[in-house]
């Protein structure tokens, strides 16, 4: 297939998702195939929290949005223009995808077929129907599509390549059972946030939403702060109170407490709002429904730490503090050119 037909058809599949949004759904004339698709769609997002009870309509519908907002013509050339993939020849690629966030594996799904490979899927069983249900969408605008897409149920296998992502345990299991082949694996990564005090209580509720969207289970979603050496957090607690809503779900509660308790039994001292913790730490990686702070002397310390740390880190958010860093609230609206732990998925494709 030319790669100007699978290009159209993810064009038209952003004009498909930019009818679902939190505001309501608004269905357009325009739309190709919603007869077929809309209803199904609208309730698949209203069931998935039947399926995940991490997966709200709320968060569902925002990662739509997201990749409504990334799938325009003008978006798709701007990342295609730095590759040519005249000279592919197709490969099966195999994915294995993580489920903690709605359609978290979307980037890949995408760069394997953009770049004219077949891709061969292995969802999460936390995330099996919204990305089938995008594939059935993608196949009804380009039929020849159906012969470079597979779901796969069991063991991968029959594949050239793979792109897996997991955690540091199973990313060994990974590197050991795809030791023979081209491959991206990916391990535990998460977000830190560099403060110096400056910060206005509009920067502080984007933190939040750094913080919050998607319950914090997402490596693009801030886990760990650096704060200057007697930094007052009350400002920080002020913002974060626009988020108070979070503790009415079920599963974050239960974990709220869960952490909590933990944390007390052990002596810790903990800073807390009722719905968030934040507790002294050195590590990156935090509980749900909690924050790991640490105090630092200056930045130039605090830029060779994180250059030392990269492996671990995902995203760096500040206020410019950092270079590199991401704006405040934006953590979680990647680019298309944003790659996950900075590998180029697509030059990986191209040069397979």
């Amino acid at each position: 297939m030319l790669q100007i037909e699978i290009k159209s058809s993810f064009v038209e599949l952003g004009n498909f998702l930019r009818q679902f949004s939190e505001e309501g759904n608004v269905k357009s004339a325009s739309v190709l195939q919603n007869d077929l698709f809309f209803d199904d769609f609208a309730s698949l997002v209203t069931l998935s929290q039947s399926h995940n009870g991490w997966f709200t309509p709320e968060h569902v519908l925002f990662s739509i949005q997201s990749w409504a907002k990334a799938l325009t013509e003008d978006n798709l050339n701007q990342w295609l223009s730095n590759y040519d993939f005249s000279k592919i020849e197709p490969k099966k690629v195999g994915l294995v995808l993580a489920g903690n966030i709605p359609l978290v594996g979307f980037h890949d799904f995408l760069s394997v077929l953009i770049s004219g490979h077949d891709v061969l899927v292995k969802t999460s069983s936390n995330d099996q129907h919204l990305l089938k249900f995008l594939a059935k969408y993608l196949i009804s605008i380009q039929p020849e599509l159906n012969s470079k897409i597979t779901f796969v149920e069991g063991k991968l296998e029959g594949f050239d390549a793979v792109i897996a992502t997991g955690s540091n345990n199973t990313a060994r299991y990974f590197e050991y059972y795809f030791k023979d082949k081209p491959s991206i694996i990916r391990k535990n990564r998460n977000s830190v946030a560099v403060l110096d005090g400056t910060e206005t209580f509009e920067d502080l509720v984007g933190l939040g939403e750094d913080i919050f969207r998607y319950f914090g289970l997402g490596c693009r979603n801030v886990s760990k702060l650096f704060v200057p050496k007697d930094y007052n957090f009350d400002n920080f607690f002020k913002a974060m109170y626009e988020y108070r809503d979070v503790i009415q779900y079920e599963k974050y509660a239960n974990n709220y407490d869960y952490n909590k308790a933990v944390f007390l039994m052990s002596n810790f001292q903990l800073l807390d709002n009722e719905f968030l913790t934040i507790k002294e730490d050195t590590s990156y990686a935090s509980p749900i429904s909690s924050v790991f702070y640490e105090f630092y002397e200056n930045l130039e310390e605090i830029t060779t730490r994180l250059n030392a740390d990269a492996e671990q880190i995902q995203c760096v958010v500040s206020k410019k503090l950092i270079p590199n860093s991401v704006t405040f609230g934006q953590t979680q609206q990647p680019r298309l050119w944003d790659y996950a732990d900075n590998v180029d998925t697509l030059a990986f494709l191209n040069n397979l």
